[in-house]
């Protein structure tokens, strides 16, 4: 597995910084009620609780948080079959993370992530393939979007080429979660925070 990130990548926010990101958060983006309900979603699918497929759940979110990759490839008939045929291969191995922390990985772990990444990627981009991931395994596989991952060092590469930059950002967002775990002991909700966090500061400077 090939990883990289420079160290002047950014330090984990302390506490207040979370808070104060999550407040605002709340405040300036409204699109937050799409997650809210793509998790719910997802997790009634999963479980069998619903007719809504988790490709269908997934759909919800990536048309309005990947709004931008879509902007010029239209959310098509077959584009939404390409993720089904993604999730009928790759479902049971991303959903095998669902219920763990990022904080137990394994190095078994990092190569199936990376090769769960470079699959999403192809089909939803580097942005999409981390938010889908992230819905199936919300404790367990980080967010970013191309500003993000610029102020990261890890920038992002044409389609099939960023699956050491996703590594390296993992294990840069692994680092910060092990960081703050002590201040926010349960941990849930933190990869979460942390996204919230690193929008505002990085992708809309509002902090």
């Amino acid at each position: 597995m090939r990883t990289s990130a420079s160290a002047r990548a950014p330090q984990a926010p302390t506490v207040d910084e979370l808070n104060e990101a999550h407040r605002r958060f709340q405040e300036y983006e409204p699109r937050d009620l799409f997650y809210r309900v793509a998790t719910e979603l997802i997790e009634l699918s999963s479980a069998g609780r619903t007719r809504i497929t988790v490709a269908e759940a997934l759909a919800v979110l990536l048309q309005t948080w990947n709004a931008q990759y879509y902007q010029y490839r239209p959310f098509t008939e077959q584009h939404f079959r390409e993720i089904e045929r993604l999730l009928e291969t790759h479902l049971k191995g991303a959903l095998s993370f669902r219920s763990r922390s990022i904080d137990s990985v394994t190095q078994t772990d990092l190569k199936t992530v990376e090769a769960l990444f470079d699959h999403f990627e192809q089909v939803l981009g580097p942005v999409g393939a981390a938010k889908a991931l992230h819905l199936l395994g919300p404790n367990f596989f980080p967010l970013w979007d191309r500003e993000i991952a610029r102020c990261h060092r890890c920038d992002l590469n044409k389609v099939g080429d960023n699956g050491a930059n996703y590594m390296a950002f993992f294990l840069l967002t692994l680092q910060q979660v092990r960081t703050l775990l002590p201040l926010q002991p349960d941990g849930a909700g933190l990869l979460k925070r942390i996204d919230e966090y690193n929008y505002c500061k990085y992708t809309k400077h509002w902090m």
